[in-house]
């Protein structure tokens, strides 16, 4: 099915709709765009057929894949000075989170006289930031994932302090989202399985944020149902056009519900992935069970209410044995030392944690020994 809808930017969907890049580049207002992209995918189909499609329209364009899987402060100041030296005025992010997430923040920095962290998302400080030197977005995405194509912010690694820092402002929201779902189909079946339950661990902890938001509360009710009924399909068929697609429908789904909030798992996951450098679907998809099991208290009855809205029995344990059963079918680690992550560090990644902003929507106090607890279950395999 092709479709276009706002909410709460334009969504170009279906199959075959990158053949509008061009036409997007008019209605965003971009003439000479930066192409921001990872180095994986320049020499692939989704970038090569969009250069073909600018090409051909005339377009003249830029193109920028200097960036790493957790990107850095370095990689965002060579794609805005990229962008400054080649008179850009947007930017086409094509991947998944992490070149959605340099392209929005080059296209917003490229612009400012501050520098970078002085924009993170902390005591309204993108006030700071000129609205109107920031450049239009146009985010493609080839992951279905962060859900970063339709996000405010973007998030950054700080090298110096080792940590992940989300730069935020509400222009960097994109115009335009071509969420093609024939891009998709050539990701690895690692990255499908990491980038999905990472939209699932998305809208299941806006779920159980205890904060108020009706609506993002109903968008991950139905986020969390998109991934459930067809992650597994992707995975296992991955040329499924229709199931791929409502797992990009999903990730976006996401990224707005968790306007509510996330939890634990992000607030573990984000020193962890600062610290250790691993993917962050992954590792969330790796902590899942473990934060369930120690949120169970608070987030009981949500997930008997889920369990219930998606047609899994047994309340909280059957949704938590269908995590379990949907994690080992799809050769999820059962720990976070599979990962590559020393069990050690636990007291270094529990302060992180309790400082990271997802933390504070936790449906339980998150402070040292409830992340450490959680920390020591995911590295021993110790689900109690």
């Amino acid at each position: 099915m092709t479709t276009t809808w706002s909410y709460p930017t334009q969504i170009r969907s279906g199959v075959g709709r990158v053949v509008e890049i061009a036409d997007a580049c008019v209605e965003a207002a971009i003439a000479k765009p930066l192409i921001v992209t990872d180095p994986g995918l320049v020499d692939l189909p989704p970038v090569q057929s969009i250069v073909s499609l600018l090409g051909d329209a005339g377009v003249e364009y830029g193109l920028f894949s200097d960036l790493r899987p957790n990107p850095t402060g370095r990689d965002v100041e060579a794609g805005t000075d990229m962008f400054r030296r080649g008179d850009h005025d947007g930017v086409i992010a094509i991947g998944g989170g992490s070149a959605l997430d340099v392209g929005k923040v080059v296209a917003f920095h490229a612009g400012q006289s501050r520098p970078l962290w002085d924009f993170e998302d902390v005591a309204d400080r993108w006030t700071r930031a000129d609205p109107a030197a920031i450049a239009p977005i146009i985010a493609v995405p080839t992951t279905a994932g962060t859900g970063s194509e339709v996000g405010r912010a973007g998030l950054i690694i700080d090298e110096t302090q080792r940590r992940k820092v989300i730069v935020f402002h509400p222009k960097m929201l994109p115009t335009i989202v071509i969420a093609d779902p024939e891009l998709t189909v050539g990701l690895p079946r690692t990255l499908t399985v990491g980038t999905g339950i990472d939209a699932l661990s998305h809208s299941l902890e806006a779920i159980c944020s205890p904060a108020h938001h009706p609506m993002s509360h109903g968008i991950g009710m139905e986020g969390c149902r998109l991934v459930l009924e067809h992650l597994p399909v992707a995975v296992d068929s991955p040329g499924d056009l229709e199931a791929r697609g409502q797992m990009l429908t999903a990730a976006g789904m996401g990224a707005v519900a968790f306007q509510k909030g996330l939890g634990a798992m992000h607030a573990l996951a984000h020193p962890i992935g600062a610290t250790f450098d691993t993917h962050h679907g992954m590792t969330n998809a790796t902590l899942m069970p473990y934060v369930l099991v120690a949120n169970r208290a608070a987030i009981e009855s949500t997930i008997e209410q889920l369990a219930a809205y998606t047609g899994i029995a047994g309340g909280f344990d059957g949704f938590l044995h269908h995590i379990m059963a949907m994690r080992a079918s799809m050769d999820v680690p059962d720990t976070l030392v599979e990962l590559g992550v020393d069990a050690a560090a636990v007291e270094a990644i529990a302060a992180a944690a309790i400082d990271d902003p997802s933390a504070a929507t936790n449906p339980i106090p998150v402070d040292r020994a409830f992340a450490a607890r959680i920390f020591e279950a995911a590295c021993a395999g110790q689900l109690d």
